[in-house]
C-alpha cells in the first residue's frame, strides 16, 4: 500500500537508503541479467588511475557514462559496464621516486628492479576504495567485481599481440629522433604528452659571437635561450631568402646579422647587405672544442634552411642537432650527422653533463646556464645576457621543465596515414561537432610518428629480443610464444620476471635479449579495447561481434590523450574507426575560473557536497551546464544548492500532493486508485490535456536527442519540464485535485497527474537515479501490476523508457496554453512593476494580438488567467492603435553585428526609427531593407510599447513577451540608467545592489554600455516616475575599478648581495589565477631576473630571524616587498609597499584564452629589474599574445573598454610616455582584430 510522504525531505538521507536498497538487492547485476538476450552496447571505460583521488572532472565523465548506459537500457539494450584501472607508468614511478628519493637509473640499480617493481605495484591501487565509495555514491553503476587492470598478465598479453601486429605490419621501427625528454622521470614523453602541460618562464637570453675562421674580426651572431645546448653546437643556420647585413658595432668589430634586428646593435656602420644563401658554407669558429672531430664531417660552417624566422633573435641559429628536432633535420640534411653515427649528446638520462664537456661535467643542464654565460664572458664571445619569458612545456607527472633530447626509441609509424585517420575520424559520430572537425581534427592532420618506448621499470616490457647489434629482432606476442622461444614457464610479464630470459639466435649471433624499454602507459590505454576481454586469446566472436564500441565518453584533454591512441591502433590494427559517438566534456574550474587546485584550497570537496545536497543535485548541476558542449564550468556550490531549491523540492512537493490526495480520496471517498494505461478515461479537461500532450511531446524530443546524444539540449527540457508540472499544472488543478469539483473529476485529475510523475520518473531515471527510485518505490504501489510489460519491476531502472503515445499529443492545445502562460507571465511582471500583489483585484486585463486564433486559444482558458491574475475581466483585441500600442524594433547586436561590421552603427540607428507601420508589414513578409541592407527575422527583436502620451495612458500599464533566450549558466553583465540621477528609484537601486547581485546572479553597472559588449537584450520603461533602462550583455564584465593596482598578485623583490643591490618585481601568477608560483619557482625566476648566476639566495619577509623567513602562501604576501640575500638576514628591511616597477594591465575583451590558460586578465612589466629591460610597444604586443596563450592570432591594443582609443593612439601614448616610472597604471584593452568589428 501506498505510504505517506513526510513534509520534509533531506535528499542525502534518503539517497543513502536508496543505494542501501540496491546493495539489498543488487540492482545493477539484476539489470544486467533482464537484458542478458538484448542487443548489445557497447561501452568503453577509459582506465584512471587510483594513485591519486577522483576529482569533479572525473565525476563529470562519469555521470555522462552512466547517464548514457542507463538510456541504452532503458531503451532496450545489454549494456555490459566494467571499471578499468590504469595500473603502469609514470603517474605511479613518480610517486615511488618522491617517496624514496630515488633521483636516476643508478639509483634503481642498486635497489633492483624486483624491489623496485615490488613497491610500485604496492600503491597502484591506494585510492581504489575511495574510487569506488564515492563512484557508488555518485549513483553510478558499473562492476567493479569484474573489472580490467593494465598489471594483469592477461591485459599484458593482449597488448603484445597489439604491437606484433604492427611489428609484423613494417610499423615498427627503431630510431634516433629529438623528443621531449623528462629529466626528472627520465624517460622521453610523446609529443602528445608533451603539450598537456606548457608553462610561461623566464629563461637566459643570449647572443654569443661565432668569428669567421676567413676573417676573425668578422662574426656571425646568433641567440639562444638555452646556454646549455651551445657545448654541442655543430652549425650554424641562416635563411636563404633573408637580407643580412654586415655592420660595424660598439664592439669595434664587424658583425653579420639580420637587418631588422640591426637595432640591436649601437653605433651602427653599414658595410653591404646580401641575401643569406651567400653565406653558405663559410666556416667559423667554434665555441668548444669538445667535438671538434666533426668538423671533418662539415661541421662549424653555415647551412640554410627556411625554418629560420625573423620575429625573434638575430636571423642566425646555432644548431646542437641532437637537442632540437629542426637541428636534427638540417644537420642530416648536410650530412654533418649521420643516421649510423655515435650521438653528439652530451647529457645523461637525468640531465647532467656527461665527462665530455669538461667543464660543466656533473652539472644539472638548466643550472650549469649560469655558468656557461660566465665561461662565454670570460673568453669574449658573449654579446649580451638577459632573461626572455616565454611558453615552454613541463612534463605532465613532475611538472618539471622538459628538455628536447636525441633518444633511441621505438616507434609506431602514423605520419603515412594521416588521411586514413583523418577518413576514419569522419565516421565517428562527435558531440559536440566542432571537436572532430577542429581541435581532433587539427591534431591528426599534424600527427607524427609515436615513441612507445619509455626508459623506465614498472610497464608492461616491450616484447622485443635482439641480438647485441640489432640487426636480429624476435617480437613475441604471447606468453605461449615466449615460453615456446625460451623453454621456461612464464606466469608473470613485467621486468623482474621475464627480463632474464633470453632466445637462442636462428643467425648464429648467440643468445637474443630482451630490449630494456616498457611501453608507455598510453599505448596500454589505447589497447584496452582488446586487452580488456583478452582478446584474441578468449572472447574473439564476442569481441568482433561488438568492435567498434557504440559509444566512449571523456573530457575534452583526451582529444590529445586516450582519444588518440584508441584511433591511432584501430586503424593501424583494422583499418577502421574505435568507437561509433563520443561525448567531449569542458573542464570543471573553480568558481573565480581557476584551475582546481588542492594547495589553493579553492574548490569545495566533493564528498562534502555530496554529504550536504546529495548526488542528485550534484549530478544534475554538472549535466545542466556549459561542461556537456566541450566549455568549461566555473564549479558554484550554490548552484548545486539551487537544484534542490529549483528543481528537487517542487518535484518533490507535486509527489508528495498527489500521494496526499490519493490516500484522502480513499479514505474519504473509499474509491481505490489503481493506475493502468490501457484502462484509463479520457479526460476532457483542457489542463489534463496540455500536460499529456506537453509530456508525450517531451517522450518523443528525449528518445530523439538521447538517440543524438545530444544531454545538453534534453535536461534544460527536463528541468524545465518540472516547472510547467509544479508552477502550472498542479498550480491550476489544486482544487480538482482535492476533490472539490467532485469524485469522477478528481480521479481524472489524479490519473493525469500520476501518469505524468510516472513518466517523469522513467526519463529522469538515468539523470537523477536516487529521487526516481524513491518515488517509484512508493507510486508502484498505485499501478496495477498487468499494465506493466516487465517481469520484474523491483525498482525504477528495471523499466524501459515509455513510448510516445502519439494519440495524446495536441499541439494546439500546447500552443494555447503557451499563451496563456505569456499573458499570466506578464501580468504578473506589470503587478510587480506597480507593487500591486495579487491578493488587490484588478478591473480589466487587455491582450493584443494580431491572431485572432490565437486570440480564441487564450479566450478557451480564460478563467485561468482570471483565477491566476486576479481580475475581473478579460478583454481580448486585434486594435492596438485603440490602446496606444505601437511596435519598435531592437537590433540583435551579436547577429547583424557580425554581419554588417563597419555599417553595423548606421543600420541600428535606422532601426531605432523604424515606424510602426514598417515593422507590421516586416512582421507579415519577414523581410525590410534597412539603410540598403535586406534584415530578416532572427535579425530584429520587436517588442510592442505602450504610449504614455495616448489618452488611455493613465489607465492602463504595459508590458510585451520580449526574450532575451538566456540559460542560468550563462555569464551576463547588466547595465541599467535611471533618470532623473538621485531620485526615488535611483536611491533604490543603489541601496538594495547587493540584493539585485544576490538575485540575478550578474554584475550590475551603470551606463554607459561598453561599445565592445555583446547586447543580448535592451528596454526602457517608467517606473515609480522615473525612466529606466536595462541591457543585458553576454559576459562577466570585470569592474576597471579593481584594476587600478597590479591585476595579478606581486611581490617587490629588493635584492641585496655583494655586488647587487637593486630593486625589481616578480608576478606571482600571470594571468590572473594561472601559473601560480611556489616558492621553488620565486627563487628561480629571481634569480633570472635578477642575473644571480644561481647564488643561493634567501628571502625574506621582514626584517631579521629565521622565523621572518618566507613562508609558502606566497599569495597572502600579494603586495608586500620582500628581501632577498645570499643567507644572512637583512640589515634593514623597511620600504615602501608600492609596486617598484611601471606596469600595465590587460583585459582580454572578445577572445578566450589559449594553451591552457584560463584568466582573462593579466599584467605585464615595462621593466624588471627597476629601470632596466625596458618593454617596447611592439614587445608590448607580443608579450599580451604570449601571456594569454594567443600566439599566432592578431591583436590590438586598446587604451579604454570602449575601443575609442584604438592601437594607433595607444601606440602613441606609448612613445610620449617613455619613462613611465612615475607614471599611473595602465589598463590596456586587448581585442582579436578578426572580432574587433563585432564588439563594436
Amino acid at each position: 500500500m501506498v505510504e505517506a510522504v513526510p513534509e520534509s525531505i533531506h535528499f542525502p538521507s534518503e539517497e543513502e537508503r536508496i543505494l542501501q536498497l540496491w546493495v539489498d538487492k543488487d540492482c545493477f547485476q539484476e539489470c544486467l541479467k533482464q537484458s542478458k538476450n538484448r542487443p548489445r552496447f557497447t561501452f568503453y571505460d577509459g582506465p584512471p588511475f587510483a594513485t591519486g583521488l577522483p576529482h569533479y572532472g572525473h565525476i563529470l565523465a562519469g555521470t555522462i557514462k552512466d547517464i548514457v548506459t542507463r538510456f541504452a537500457h532503458q531503451n532496450g539494450f545489454h549494456v555490459e559496464r566494467r571499471f578499468g584501472w590504469d595500473c603502469h607508468g609514470l603517474p605511479v614511478e613518480y610517486e615511488i621516486d618522491k617517496s624514496l628519493n630515488i633521483r636516476g637509473p643508478e639509483d634503481v640499480a642498486k635497489m633492483g628492479i624486483a624491489e623496485y617493481n615490488k613497491q610500485c605495484r604496492s600503491i597502484v591501487m591506494r585510492y581504489a576504495d575511495e574510487w569506488e565509495t564515492l563512484v557508488r555514491r555518485m549513483g553510478r553503476w558499473i562492476d567493479f567485481r569484474n573489472d580490467y587492470k593494465t598489471l594483469y598478465p592477461w591485459f599484458m598479453e593482449t597488448v603484445w599481440w597489439v604491437f606484433k601486429q604492427l611489428y609484423d605490419k613494417g610499423l615498427v621501427y627503431r630510431g634516433v629522433k629529438v623528443m621531449p625528454f623528462s629529466t626528472a622521470c627520465n624517460t622521453p614523453l610523446s609529443n602528445f604528452e608533451a603539450h598537456q602541460n606548457y608553462k610561461d618562464v623566464q629563461d637566459p637570453s643570449v647572443i654569443v659571437t661565432f668569428p669567421l675562421l676567413e676573417d676573425e674580426t668578422v662574426s656571425f651572431l646568433a641567440w639562444t635561450t638555452t646556454p646549455w645546448t651551445l657545448p654541442s653546437n655543430l652549425a650554424l643556420c641562416v635563411s636563404p631568402d633573408f637580407i643580412y647585413v654586415k655592420v660595424k658595432g660598439a664592439l669595434h668589430l664587424s658583425i653579420i646579422i639580420v637587418l631588422g634586428i640591426s637595432v640591436l646593435i649601437t653605433c651602427v656602420f653599414l658595410f653591404n647587405r646580401f641575401p643569406g644563401k651567400t653565406l653558405k658554407g663559410k666556416k667559423y669558429k667554434p665555441l668548444f672544442e669538445y667535438f671538434i672531430k666533426c668538423k671533418e664531417s662539415g661541421a662549424f660552417s653555415v647551412v640554410v634552411d627556411n625554418y629560420v624566422r625573423d620575429d625573434d633573435g638575430t636571423g642566425v641559429v646555432h644548431q646542437a642537432p641532437y637537442f632540437g628536432a629542426d637541428d636534427y633535420r638540417v644537420c642530416m640534411d648536410y650530412k654533418i650527422i649521420q643516421r649510423d653515427s655515435a650521438p653528439i649528446c652530451p647529457v645523461d638520462s637525468s640531465g647532467v653533463f656527461t665527462a665530455e664537456v669538461t667543464h660543466f661535467a656533473g652539472q644539472y643542464v638548466k643550472d650549469a646556464d649560469k655558468n656557461i654565460i660566465k665561461w662565454l664572458k670570460e673568453n669574449g664571445r658573449l654579446v649580451s645576457s638577459s632573461s626572455f619569458k616565454h611558453s615552454y612545456p613541463f612534463c605532465w607527472r613532475s611538472d618539471t621543465p622538459l628538455i628536447y633530447k636525441a633518444v633511441p626509441s621505438w616507434f609506431v609509424r602514423v605520419e603515412h596515414m594521416v588521411e586514413k585517420l583523418l577518413d576514419n575520424n569522419s565516421k565517428c559520430y562527435w558531440v559536440p561537432e566542432f571537436v572532430r572537425e577542429k581541435r581532433f581534427g587539427n591534431w591528426l592532420r599534424d600527427a607524427r610518428d609515436w615513441a612507445v618506448s619509455r626508459n623506465r621499470y614498472w610497464g608492461t616490457p616491450i616484447p622485443l629480443w635482439v641480438s647485441d647489434d640489432y640487426e636480429e629482432v624476435v617480437c613475441v606476442g604471447s606468453t605461449a610464444e615466449l615460453e615456446e622461444l625460451t623453454g621456461a614457464k612464464v606466469s608473470d610479464l613485467h621486468r623482474e620476471s621475464i627480463d632474464h630470459l633470453t632466445i637462442p639466435s636462428r643467425c648464429g649471433k648467440g643468445q637474443l635479449k630482451r630490449v630494456s624499454e616498457v611501453f608507455d602507459c598510453w599505448f596500454e590505454s589505447g589497447s584496452m579495447p582488446y586487452a580488456q576481454v583478452h582478446y584474441p586469446f578468449e572472447n574473439r566472436r564476442e569481441f568482433e561481434d561488438a568492435f567498434p564500441a557504440d559509444f566512449i565518453a571523456e573530457g575534452i584533454d583526451q582529444t590529445r590523450g586516450w582519444f588518440y591512441t584508441l584511433l591511432v591502433l584501430s586503424t593501424a590494427l583494422f583499418g577502421k574507426p574505435p568507437f561509433k559517438n563520443v561525448i567531449v566534456n569542458g573542464l570543471v574550474l573553480a568558481s573565480d575560473g581557476q584551475k582546481m587546485s588542492k594547495r589553493k584550497k579553492n574548490y569545495p570537496d566533493p564528498g562534502l557536497i555530496v554529504q550536504n545536497y546529495g548526488a542528485d543535485a550534484l549530478r544534475l548541476y554538472l549535466i545542466n551546464s556549459p561542461v556537456v558542449r566541450a566549455e568549461n564550468l566555473r564549479f558554484k556550490e550554490e548552484g548545486v544548492r539551487d537544484v534542490l531549491k529549483d528543481v528537487f523540492l517542487p518535484w518533490y512537493n507535486a509527489y508528495r500532493f498527489l500521494v496526499q490526495n490519493v490516500q484522502r480520496l480513499q479514505k474519504e471517498e473509499a474509491v481505490k486508485f489503481l493506475y493502468n494505461e490501457s484502462t484509463v478515461s479520457v479526460s476532457d479537461n483542457i489542463m489534463d490535456k496540455w500536460i499529456q500532450s506537453f509530456t508525450q511531446s517531451l517522450i518523443q524530443f528525449f528518445r530523439d536527442e538521447m538517440g543524438a546524444y545530444r544531454l545538453y539540449t534534453v535536461v534544460p527540457k527536463l528541468v524545465k519540464f518540472v516547472d510547467m508540472l509544479t508552477n502550472w499544472y498542479v498550480r491550476t488543478n489544486r482544487r480538482r485535485l482535492k476533490g472539490e469539483s467532485g469524485t469522477e473529476d478528481c480521479m481524472r485529475a489524479l490519473e493525469t497527474l500520476f501518469s505524468v510523475l510516472f513518466s517523469m520518473c522513467r526519463l529522469m531515471a538515468p539523470f537523477t537515479p536516487y529521487i526516481t527510485e524513491l518515488m517509484y518505490q512508493n507510486l508502484r504501489h498505485l499501478i496495477d501490476p498487468a499494465s506493466l510489460e516487465e517481469k520484474d519491476t523491483g525498482s525504477i531502472h528495471y523499466l524501459m523508457l515509455p513510448h510516445v503515445r502519439e494519440s495524446l499529443i495536441d499541439k494546439r492545445i500546447e500552443s494555447a496554453v503557451s499563451q496563456m502562460q505569456s499573458v499570466i507571465e506578464l501580468g504578473r511582471v506589470i503587478r510587480d512593476r506597480k507593487t500591486l500583489p495579487v491578493k488587490y483585484p484588478l478591473k480589466e486585463v487587455v491582450v493584443i494580438h494580431q491572431d485572432p486564433e490565437a486570440l480564441r486559444d487564450i479566450q478557451s482558458l480564460q478563467k485561468y488567467i482570471l483565477e491566476e491574475l486576479n481580475v475581473r475581466q478579460l478583454t481580448l483585441s486585434t486594435d492596438k492603435d485603440k490602446y496606444g500600442i505601437h511596435l519598435r524594433a531592437e537590433p540583435d547586436h551579436m547577429v547583424l553585428g557580425k554581419r554588417l561590421k563597419g555599417a553595423f552603427k548606421s543600420v541600428t540607428a535606422a532601426i531605432k526609427e523604424l515606424k510602426s507601420e514598417e515593422l507590421e508589414i516586416f512582421q507579415r513578409t519577414g523581410s525590410i531593407v534597412v539603410d540598403g541592407h535586406e534584415l530578416h527575422e532572427d535579425d530584429l527583436r520587436l517588442m510592442y510599447c505602450f504610449d504614455q502620451t495616448s489618452g488611455t495612458a493613465s489607465q492602463y500599464e504595459a508590458h510585451s513577451d520580449a526574450q532575451g533566450h538566456l540559460v542560468p549558466s550563462d555569464e551576463i553583465t547588466v547595465y541599467y540608467s535611471s533618470q532623473p540621477a538621485g531620485e526615488y528609484l535611483d536611491k533604490v537601486i543603489q541601496a538594495h545592489t547587493d540584493f539585485i547581485l544576490a538575485t540575478t546572479k550578474a554584475p550590475l553597472k551603470p551606463y554607459p554600455v561598453a561599445q565592445n559588449a555583446s547586447v543580448i537584450v535592451q528596454e526602457k520603461t517608467q517606473l515609480k516616475g522615473s525612466d529606466l533602462e536595462l541591457t543585458i550583455v553576454r559576459g562577466s564584465s570585470v569592474s576597471r575599478a579593481l584594476l587600478t593596482t597590479a591585476a595579478c598578485a606581486y611581490v617587490n623583490l629588493r635584492v641585496t648581495l655583494k655586488d647587487k643591490q637593486q630593486g625589481g618585481v616578480v608576478l606571482l601568477e600571470n594571468p590572473k589565477g594561472c601559473d601560480t608560483l611556489d616558492v621553488e619557482r620565486l627563487k628561480t625566476v629571481c634569480c633570472s631576473v635578477f642575473g644571480l648566476d644561481g647564488a643561493p639566495v634567501t628571502i625574506f619577509n621582514g626584517k631579521t630571524g629565521e622565523k621572518d623567513q618566507l613562508q609558502t602562501d606566497l599569495m597572502s604576501l600579494s603586495g608586500k616587498t620582500l628581501t632577498v640575500t645570499s643567507g644572512s638576514s637583512p640589515a634593514d628591511a623597511s620600504s615602501s609597499d608600492s609596486l617598484l616597477c611601471p606596469y600595465v594591465n590587460l583585459q582580454l575583451m572578445n577572445a578566450s584564452p589559449a594553451e591552457c590558460q584560463t584568466g582573462d586578465v593579466a599584467t605585464l612589466l615595462l621593466m624588471n629589474p627597476a629601470g632596466k629591460n625596458a618593454l617596447h610597444f611592439p614587445d608590448l604586443l607580443r608579450e599580451t599574445a604570449k601571456v594569454f596563450g594567443l600566439r599566432g592570432r592578431k591583436l590590438v591594443l586598446c587604451l579604454n573598454e570602449e575601443l575609442t582609443e584604438g592601437e594607433e593612439h595607444t601606440k602613441t601614448y606609448f612613445k610620449k610616455n617613455k619613462n613611465l616610472r612615475e607614471r599611473a597604471s595602465v589598463c590596456v584593452c586587448v581585442i582579436e582584430r578578426e572580432r574587433q568589428r563585432v564588439c563594436v
